[in-house]
């Protein structure tokens, strides 16, 4: 090589060194950054119509103003307040909050025994557990603190009795504690009332398919009048609205493996002709999970969740007792017979059986409309499902068999074949 060649190739190595190096890392970043201008440039409804492509929220990437790698062990800049963790539904949600990085407050009216399995969900100082009462509007106030978003997942089937003392025989009697009007209605409405006053940028309210005020059962009606209230205070909120959900503390299909436990007799009310449409409550979690990670676009709007199949009451325990193997007596029950066994079992701590639940039952629990109904609908004011937040329903009968197994005598062991 001649001197000048040597010194040309000097100079370009160190153009080369000034320059920036993209790393995959970098790229990969940039190309978010441009793709969350560009979805943030359309409009909610253009957003809507790509969600099928996949670019509905995913949390769980890195975005570019979230500190660390993107998912747990990260900042995703989110902070949530969470009402009714400690439900079944809520231990789904809480454990999708702490896998994305989101910084939560979760409440309860209980003591810190109530909320330790939720402990695991989230990296140290990713979470604040604080106690609240439902009646003390400042307790619930210093909860929701400087949430951006708050999720209300309360709700009750059967009025919470107490025994009290009386000055006359038998000397005790039960009082209602917490009843299901005051869970399913006065308290949605403290929170979206105090989301209002405190400036919350978003409310996600949790209802459910079979609010409906014409119901004969109280538990339908107070979850719709909870639902209008809800829209009253804060008319931004938005709304999911679940079918029965199943999974692995479900009251549903434990309901009837459980009742066969204790009784040779189970009941089908009306002869279990009644219709329901179950869905996964992991399902509903990742839907409200989404709902947070992009809440702008589902503000004043309705979200149902439902799963892929309807069956009625008599089909589902028929389905659970072939997995458990458990052989009892299915008896068709009239309504106003029911309610005698409903009257005497909803004195228990955790009731099996209450006569609204049996009116809850006696009625179909489906989704507003069809699926092919809620893909006709028009974009504006449409009501979203799950399918458009990129969640795909999973079938009964591919979860109920990990937790229904248990009811099997010897469990499933006995079925195995081989040499011992």
């Amino acid at each position: 090589f001649t001197s000048h060649t040597a010194t040309a190739i000097s100079a370009a190595a160190v153009d080369v060194e000034r320059r920036p190096r993209y790393t995959t890392t970098m790229l990969s970043s940039a190309i978010r950054t441009s793709s969350s201008r560009r979805l943030a440039q359309s409009s909610p409804l253009q957003r809507h119509s790509s969600s099928s492509a996949g670019t509905l929220p995913r949390i769980t990437e890195r975005r570019p103003d979230e500190t660390g790698r993107g998912g747990r062990a990260s900042d995703a800049g989110v902070k949530v307040c969470v009402f009714g963790a400690t439900g079944f539904l809520g231990r789904y949600v809480t454990s999708g909050l702490g896998t994305n990085g989101v910084l939560t407050y979760v409440g309860s009216r209980q003591d810190e025994f109530a909320y330790r399995h939720l402990r695991p969900h989230f990296e140290l100082g990713r979470a604040k557990f604080q106690f609240y009462s439902s009646r003390d509007k400042q307790s619930m106030a210093d909860l929701i603190a400087d949430a951006d978003i708050v999720i209300n997942l309360i709700g009750k089937y059967y009025d919470t009795k107490k025994l009290e003392d009386t000055p006359s025989f038998p000397y005790l009697k039960y009082s209602v504690s917490t009843s299901v009007h005051e869970a399913n209605v006065e308290v949605p409405k403290t929170i979206a009332e105090l989301c209002t006053e405190m400036q919350v940028d978003n409310l996600i309210h949790v209802s459910s398919a079979a609010a409906n005020p014409d119901s004969s059962s109280e538990w339908a009606r107070t979850k719709f009048e909870g639902e209008e209230e809800v829209l009253k205070a804060y008319p931004w909120a938005t709304i999911v609205r679940p079918t029965q959900m199943f999974g692995h503390e479900d009251k549903l299909l434990n309901w009837f493996a459980n009742m066969a436990d204790r009784f040779p007799v189970v009941p089908l009310i009306d002869g279990g002709h009644a219709l329901t449409q179950p869905v996964w409550v992991d399902d509903v979690a990742k839907v409200i999970n989404r709902i947070v990670d992009d809440p702008e676009m589902f503000e004043g709007r309705r979200v149902d969740c439902f799963g892929p199949q309807d069956y009625s009451y008599a089909e589902l325990a028929r389905f659970v007792y072939d997995i458990t193997g458990q052989n009892p007596t299915l008896s068709e029950i009239p309504v106003p017979v029911a309610k005698y066994a409903g009257n005497l079992l909803q004195y228990e701590g955790n009731p099996y059986m209450t006569p609204d639940l049996i009116d809850l039952w006696s009625e179909d629990y489906l989704p507003e409309m069809t699926a092919e109904e809620y893909e006709a609908q028009p974009v504006k004011d449409k009501v979203f499902t799950m399918k458009d937040l990129g969640v795909e329903a999973t079938p009964i009968e591919k979860v109920a068999f990990r937790y229904l197994h248990r009811f099997r005598k010897g469990g499933h062991f006995l079925l195995a074949g081989g040499y011992h």
